[in-house]
């Protein structure tokens, strides 16, 4: 983390200064919906831009208290990292290390016995552990962020929408009315109007409800339970992830909880008929305990204390877009997580999933409104999105699926083997872990011609993050820590085999290149702002960090910044031998390459050192220049 740049600031650094000037409650740019971990992750991503007028409101009268999801992906630590709260998260969660799997006794099947255990996440798939922590931490974790960006943006609960409309061609083309519910209270209405709407209000939206848009999708006609429990237990694995098959009794997942003692389990319970609703079924928490006393015989478990329970039926809906857009004009009216994808929580993946959609949306969204990229970027968002919710919803169909059939069993060809149940789960860890989603080719993701210079930094996929050292004061860090979340366009440059202080260098030739007039970060750079301001470079040299002269580099990689003219001297790296080489880690070519990093972490390109023009072409798409 750098600070002091602009001058030594006491307290805590992690607190921006706060921005001046009035912001109007009624006319906004974008208006969030919703303060579950969606609507938070796209407030927080424009929270930091001053210049934007953010509001975000939400119907319940306060912050979350008590959370429904709890686990967080490896993919969801590394884009809380991001946003700086990933250390906070790891002290306070529970770390999932081993998923363990039960089975049905073949001897006594109506016992259940260990089947096997894994690891639960692959080795190197990413820095971060895959962990558990109540979705409120999370909530609390991004309300700070908001709260110490320059906007000190903050909620406004006790409303909800009741109307919106859209005016094509008009400055702010949505009105809002907005409906202020406190308990106690008289109801009144207030009008609000955005250049754009973000619905993130869940599965029941009243955003997505306004511009046409339907969740479709079938019901699976299966109740399960849900309940975060204090208990005592002769079952050996319940601080252990673990999936449970019994014969007769169905399925159920055990999920340790942060603390050490509370545990989360999932249960199966009565399969519904064609036309019932779970609400008819009358279900109580004892009914969950009982099925759960009945699924892990021999074992039993006590109960001491619930603090909290829900019942739910499986099924899996989507929207057909999630934008307002007909496909010509940019769209001003988004929806993102459950408002347009809902389906069953046993995978993990429903928040970590909706907080991707806003992270995705939120830099797009910045970049416009700050004139630094045409509004047709936002045609992405749908376009990139919905095709992740749609592997999802495949994925969640097939896994609910399995997981609620019963057991295949010597005496039975029914049912699910077992051992097929833990292929799938290991098959599609990397999905699960939320690293395996590619974006296609489109105007922010480029096409994979180059793809052999950096086979580890696959185009359309995160940036799979190495170790390096830092050349000016060796220090052992991870490299994809330094794509904040910012909205700044990240510029990694992998120097080939020769020595950087030659003066015929690739590297020493690229930065002269990217310095000088016409070039991607002088186009895009306003004046007067530092000339990292959109485009950061960065740069990993093959050499030992101790066999570089520091003097010797580039201009352009040791800049002057902010008001005082400092220099940052964080822009350059080397491979740290102890914890592996990232040239050979990542499959980066001996010529050296260029790895083009965007805002949300994903891999926009792939090109060679010296593709300067085709870097400039790749960025004129989209981008507005500033000068």
């Amino acid at each position: 983390m750098q600070f002091h740049l602009n001058g030594f600031r006491p307290g805590d650094p992690s607190r921006a200064p706060e921005a001046v000037g009035q912001r109007e409650a009624d006319r906004v740019d974008v208006l969030i919906v919703g303060c579950g971990p969606t609507g938070l992750t796209l407030a927080a991503s424009l929270a930091g831009f001053p210049e934007i007028n953010t509001r975000i409101i939400e119907r319940k009268s306060g912050p979350l208290e008590v959370g429904q999801a709890d686990g967080i992906a490896v993919r969801s630590m590394e884009m809380f990292n991001a946003f700086g709260f990933a250390e906070e998260i790891l002290r306070e969660a529970y770390w999932v290390n081993e998923t363990v799997f039960w089975k049905p006794d073949p001897e006594r099947p109506e016992r259940i016995v260990r089947a096997n255990r894994i690891e639960d996440t692959e080795d190197g798939l990413s820095e971060f552990p895959h962990v558990i922590l109540n979705q409120a931490r999370v909530h609390d974790h991004y309300l700070d962020v908001m709260a110490k960006a320059p906007t000190r943006l903050t909620p406004d609960y006790d409303r909800r929408v009741v109307d919106l409309s859209v005016t094509p061609g008009s400055d702010h083309p949505v009105t809002v009315t907005l409906e202020h519910a406190a308990p106690g209270e008289d109801a009144r209405t207030e009008t609000v109007q955005a250049r754009y709407v973000v619905g993130c209000d869940g599965a029941r939206s009243a955003v997505r409800r306004s511009i046409g848009q339907a969740l479709v999708g079938d019901s699976a006609n299966q109740a399960w339970g849900v309940m975060d429990i204090l208990a005592v237990t002769d079952f050996p694995d319940i601080r252990m992830k673990a999936l449970v098959q019994s014969t007769n009794e169905g399925n159920l997942l055990v999920i340790p909880r942060e603390g050490g003692y509370m545990v989360r389990l999932y249960i199966e319970l009565d399969k519904l008929a064609e036309d019932e609703r779970i609400a008819q079924k009358n279900l109580g928490v004892e009914d969950l305990i009982a099925a759960a006393n009945r699924i892990l015989h021999p074992y039993a478990i006590d109960v001491k204390d619930v603090a909290w329970w829900s019942v739910y039926e499986i099924g899996q809906r989507l929207a057909r877009r999630f934008d307002d857009s007909d496909g010509t004009a940019p769209p001003h009216v988004f929806i993102a997580g459950d408002a347009c994808h809902t389906h069953s929580p046993k995978a993990g993946q429903g928040m970590n999933v909706s907080m991707r959609d806003a992270f995705n949306l939120g830099w797009k969204l910045a970049s416009v409104l700050t004139g630094r990229a045409v509004p047709e970027v936002l045609h992405t968002y749908s376009e990139e999105r919905r095709g992740v919710a749609q592997t999802l919803i495949d994925f969640d169909r097939a896994f609910a699926a399995m997981f609620s059939a019963p057991p295949k069993t010597r005496d039975t060809d029914e049912g699910v083997d077992p051992a097929v149940l833990q292929s799938y789960f290991i098959q599609h860890g990397r999905f699960t872990a939320g690293t395996a989603i590619q974006y296609a080719p489109s105007i922010l993701t480029g096409a994979p011609m180059h793809q052999d210079l950096a086979s580890g930094f696959e185009i359309g996929k995160r940036f799979h993050s190495a170790p390096v050292i830092r050349l000016a004061d060796a220090r052992p860090m991870q490299l994809g820590h330094v794509v904040k979340a910012d909205g700044r366009w990240r510029l990694f440059a992998f120097a080939g085999a020769g020595h950087p202080a030659d003066p015929d260098a690739s590297i020493r030739t690229l930065c002269t290149w990217l310095s000088g007039p016409g070039s991607p970060i002088t186009l895009y750079t306003p004046d007067g702002a530092d000339i990292d301001d959109a485009i950061d470079l960065r740069v990993v040299f093959r050499q030992d960090h101790r066999a570089l002269a520091l003097e010797t580099m580039p201009d352009l990689l040791l800049p002057f910044k902010g008001r005082l003219g400092l220099r940052d001297y964080e822009k350059m790296f080397c491979p740290d031998p102890k914890a592996g080489d990232i040239f050979t880690l990542r499959g980066l070519a001996e010529t050296g390459c260029m790895v083009l990093v965007r805002p949300d972490q994903h891999v926009a390109h792939v090109l060679a050192l010296d593709a300067h023009q085709a870097l400039s072409e790749f960025f004129s798409r989209f981008m507005i220049p500033q000068r």
